[in-house]
């Protein structure tokens, strides 16, 4: 089989589909191949099944690149509010959770299927289980050869949509950052992101038996600070707040977790000595936090006194420990549940009004693959709606 086409899309994640159809509304033949057996897996899983697929609320302090102009081109081309519109325009109901976060009332396929359903009724062929071989730039010609498992196809534009190393057992590999390196592109160092903590044995052992306990904390790490509840697992601390400031971490590095983030704690227990003196602070802290929670912390690190039996000194001690708990992760559980790769190919080469590869005319990176992490919360997703959106109006 040999095909002749104008825009090639490697990847049928969220950032391929997307360009797929904003090229093809401008009359671009295109065509989408993906080695994995579904499109849009990374869709389906998200969310906890529901994705969600934007926020509200996208600013730029939300993103993380070394290139730190990088994505403010095409998040302000495309923004949340033109995603939400073709949401809504296939009746797709949907709600927001907390912070701005919009989910599907009913399951992650009806983004998908929507994404799908736009590339059937414009024409956009999708090809799975094909495999990339070879990608040759056509000097004579103009434009790109690549070889595939299924015969050779020829394109003007090619578009490298292939995501990053999140979650291999979806598919995901370092295809794209191999491309990049072979047009001579530099990919920056590249680690896990939004991703749970494995904890030292010791604080396992003090605190393993906690597994299933949240908590509403601020979380901070190398001065981003996020407030959300952590969770306690079997192998160390997850939850919102963690995974946001996992982003950040970097091995070596501590977290600071605050227990009482919307208390000033010293203040708090001089009020509790005076109105519940006779009551034990394992009692008190529990009325913040949980009983099994409390009752650890107090054995740990305090004295399990009545509250008018604390001094002065011994309130500022406890009120400092719960607003300054640090943590020393052993590492993080790696790509295997990372939701997102922090770093990848390196923008400073790429135009960010069209997604192109400055030194090679007609070849574009798209989502994940770039150097762009989202926070938590639907601003990967937005990244991939608005990266393939300015790429497939020119590719």
């Amino acid at each position: 089989m040999s095909k002749n086409i104008d825009v090639l899309i490697i990847g049928a994640g969220a950032a391929g589909l997307i360009c797929a159809i904003t090229a093809a509304k401008r009359g671009r033949k295109t065509l989408i191949i993906d080695h994995a057996n579904k499109a849009g897996k990374k869709i389906l899983m998200s969310g906890g099944g529901r994705c969600n697929f934007t926020n509200y609320f996208i600013e730029y302090e939300r993103y993380l690149s070394l290139n730190k102009h990088f994505f403010k081109s095409a998040l302000a081309r495309y923004t949340q509010w033109d995603f939400i519109a073709l949401v809504e325009k296939h009746g797709i109901p949907y709600h927001e959770k907390t912070l701005g976060q919009l989910f599907c009332n009913n399951k992650s396929k009806d983004i998908l299927n929507m994404l799908l359903n736009e590339c059937k009724s414009l024409g956009v062929e999708i090809l799975l289980n094909t495999k990339v071989n070879k990608i040759r730039k056509n000097e004579i010609e103009k434009g790109f050869n690549t070889k595939t498992a299924i015969g050779d196809i020829k394109c003007q534009s090619l578009v490298i949509a292939t995501g990053a190393l999140s979650i291999p057992s979806m598919g995901a590999t370092g295809f794209g950052y191999e491309v990049a390196r072979q047009f001579n592109l530099k990919v920056t160092e590249t680690k896990a992101g939004l991703v749970p903590f494995i904890m030292p044995k010791k604080w396992l052992h003090h605190f393993g038996d906690l597994a299933g306990t949240s908590v509403n904390s601020q979380v901070s790490c190398n001065k981003h600070q996020f407030k959300e509840s952590i969770l306690i697992t079997h192998k160390g601390l997850s939850g919102p707040a963690i995974l946001q400031a996992s982003s950040y971490w970097s091995t070596g590095d501590y977290i600071e977790i605050d227990l009482l983030p919307e208390k000033n704690a010293e203040n708090w227990l001089k009020q509790m000595k005076i109105d519940k003196g006779d009551t034990l602070l394992s009692n008190i802290l529990s009325l913040v936090l949980t009983k099994k929670f409390a009752s650890k912390i107090v054995s740990l690190w305090f004295h399990n006194k009545p509250m008018k039996q604390l001094s002065e000194e011994d309130i500022q001690y406890i009120a400092e420990k719960l607003k300054c708990w640090k943590v020393w992760p052993e590492k993080t559980e790696g790509y295997k549940t990372a939701e997102v790769t922090v770093g990848g190919v390196d923008t400073h080469a790429i135009s960010s009004k069209t997604m192109e590869v400055k030194s090679v005319p007609g070849l574009f990176f798209i989502g994940e693959v770039l150097d762009v992490t989202g926070h938590l919360g639907g601003f990967n997703f937005q990244w991939a709606w608005a990266s393939g959106f300015v790429c497939g109006e020119v590719a």
